[in-house]
């Protein structure tokens, strides 16, 4: 198996080593440039190509709709309880816990694992992820109605034109989808190496704290979509999408969020940093069960 597994691991962890590396030799890295290019131009294209491109049944795609917000609301109730027992504040633990690093890690590993088929079911996660995330999440880490920021934002936007591809049976011209393909392939390795980047300059405080909730992220994540993907019967390729998007690290929005509106951005970079590195320690068991 772990021949399955090694192939699959090694670009993502060579990318992200990159960034790392990259930061810690003191090399000038404009994050904010790179995030705003990925999440402005790479993302949206990589949407559009890919789901205008590969021939993905109507029926996939709703099913995919219908597990991430079953998945989403028990992971909710599941958060919300942990963070009130723990006598935490749901405005600086509760979108972390319940919004995982779909995009820099999820994508690349379901498109290394399943190929395009993968990859197109894993970017309907992330639209779905993506939607709640910058306007539930970003409404509760704020206070403020987060409306406008969703209906102006380029992945909401490519999310629309993504599903009227799908569902109108259309295809782009040959020169669209040449020019979105080509654009969108800059996302996957920059999502990496950003991560990386992230990594080594991002610091761990509230140890314990960043540890319990980490642990409770990916446990969360895993036992959660385990339990409706046994429920419901899933299997085959849309079943490891589903484990693997919903067993991911904290994403790093939720830091870029905290830091914006302080709110814990402290408790939730240790949340980042942690989650991430027991994700990669846990992945080949996870690439494992799904492969």
């Amino acid at each position: 198996m772990w021949g399955q597994v090694f192939p699959v691991l090694t670009p993502v962890l060579v990318c992200v080593f990159i960034g790392w590396a990259w930061a810690r030799i003191g090399k000038h890295y404009d994050t904010s440039m790179i995030s705003a290019l990925v999440m402005n131009v790479g993302a949206p294209c990589l949407i559009v190509s890919t789901l205008g491109n590969v021939e993905l049944p109507q029926e996939t795609l709703l099913d995919v709709c219908g597990l991430y917000l079953l998945i989403f609301i028990l992971t909710a109730l599941s958060a919300w309880l942990l963070i009130r027992i723990t006598d935490r504040p749901q405005r600086v633990y509760f979108a972390s816990l319940v919004f995982p690093n779909v995009g820099n890690m999820g994508l690349p590993l379901c498109m290394l694992a399943f190929g395009q088929t993968g990859l197109a079911l894993a970017l309907g996660w992330f639209m779905l992820n993506s939607v709640l995330h910058f306007s539930v999440g970003m409404t509760l880490v704020s206070g403020e109605k987060a409306l406008r920021q969703l209906f102006t934002n380029p992945i909401i936007i490519s999310v629309f034109l993504a599903l009227a591809l799908v569902f109108g049976q259309w295809r782009l011209p040959d020169v669209v989808q040449q020019s979105t393909t080509l654009i969108g392939g800059l996302t996957i390795p920059l999502m990496l190496i950003t991560l990386g980047v992230s990594l080594a300059r991002l610091k761990v405080m509230h140890l314990s704290d960043a540890l319990l909730f980490s642990v409770a992220r990916l446990g969360l994540g895993f036992v959660i979509a385990w339990g409706v993907c046994e429920v419901f019967a899933i299997d085959g390729i849309l079943r490891g999408v589903v484990l693997i998007q919903s067993s991911m690290p904290v994403a790093v929005f939720n830091y870029l969020f905290a830091e914006r509106y302080q709110q814990g951005p402290e408790q939730v970079a240790g949340m980042v940093v942690v989650s991430t590195v027991l994700a990669f320690l846990c992945l080949p068991i996870l690439l494992e069960l799904v492969m």
